[in-house]
């Protein structure tokens, strides 16, 4: 027998919903929860949820997902990863190929936020707080997210503009034919010349394979992505490699998941993005500064770490 919203009254009047519950519990994200309770894999007290409606006590209900008992919030975690090529950003695989779970050894249980393709490589953000995980993914909070990549053949500057303005990419996964939709103004410029250059992106949402769709819909393809920068948040740690935030960074990434007000637009043709002449436009992050010898193919003298120079 299935828990329906209007059939209990009390649970209505108290509590919280349940997806939320089960999201502080670190067992996914709120909106994966949502996707465990409309497939029926939730129980209340030996009762089937599947209305997102449901609210439950956790600290007086009995609440089980996949037959396993919640036993309550754990302490919140957060980690910056550098997800290398190869690594698929789910929880579990049905091909067994590596997923970033293998990366974060022991305590308490973490699950990606947003995601990186199974080819691309950078800044990934895990946690088991659901409340912020569901926060930073709405595309109504307009949170940044940055990344180098270097594209097959140079583009024209009036086919990056399109990026500049939005342009239309196949909705979905590729070969699902769901249609297309317009992406949101991105950030471009280039950031090391070449056949083979570099641009730095900057988006606002995160649909499918956007990046790659976007250039391929110009006629160029993509050779490789590496997320730089999520937010507040800047690559800094060798590919492979983890380490947890600090107080500050947690608050800053709160802070960015907040709705952003929509900013005032100018009628006007968008403003082209420069290449990068010199350091002194580099200075922003650690990640940038590798850019700071234009065109050099020898490594550069810098205080970053290999993780974010373009290879």
């Amino acid at each position: 027998m299935a828990v329906e919203p209007e059939q209990d009254r009390g649970r209505e009047s108290a509590g919280e919903r349940l997806q939320k519950i089960i999201a502080a519990a670190g067992i996914c994200s709120r909106r994966k929860a949502e996707e465990l309770i409309l497939t029926g894999r939730v129980q209340i007290n030996g009762k089937i949820a599947t209305e997102l409606g449901t609210k439950a006590d956790a600290s007086r209900d009995h609440i089980r997902v996949d037959g396993k008992l919640l036993h309550g919030p754990e302490r919140l975690r957060y980690y910056v990863v550098n997800k290398p090529k190869g690594y698929v950003t789910t929880m579990s695989d049905p091909e067994n190929r590596p997923t970033v779970m293998q990366l974060i050894r022991g305590g308490e249980r973490v699950f990606p936020v947003g995601r990186l393709d199974y080819a691309s490589e950078g800044l990934l953000l895990m946690t088991n707080d659901g409340e912020l995980a569901n926060a930073l993914t709405r595309a109504a909070t307009k949170v940044e997210k940055t990344y180098l990549v270097k594209v097959s053949g140079k583009p024209k500057e009036s086919d990056l503009d399109q990026m500049r303005t939005g342009m239309m990419i196949e909705r979905g996964k590729p070969g699902t034919h769901e249609g297309r939709v317009l992406t949101a103004p991105a950030k471009v410029r280039l950031v090391r010349e070449g056949e083979n250059p570099w641009y730095e992106l900057v988006l606002i949402e995160g649909r499918n394979r956007e990046i790659r769709k976007m250039f391929e819909e110009i006629g160029h393809h993509v050779e490789k992505i590496r997320r730089i920068g999520y937010g507040p948040l800047v690559l800094d740690v060798e590919p492979g490699k983890v380490r947890e935030l600090s107080d500050q960074e947690v608050e800053k990434l709160k802070r960015a998941s907040k709705v952003q007000k929509a900013a005032k637009t100018s009628p006007r043709e968008p403003k082209r993005e420069k290449a990068l002449p010199a350091a002194s436009r580099l200075k922003k992050s650690p990640a940038r500064r590798t850019f700071a010898k234009k065109n050099s193919r020898r490594p550069v003298s810098s205080p970053v770490k290999r993780s974010s120079r373009p290879r």
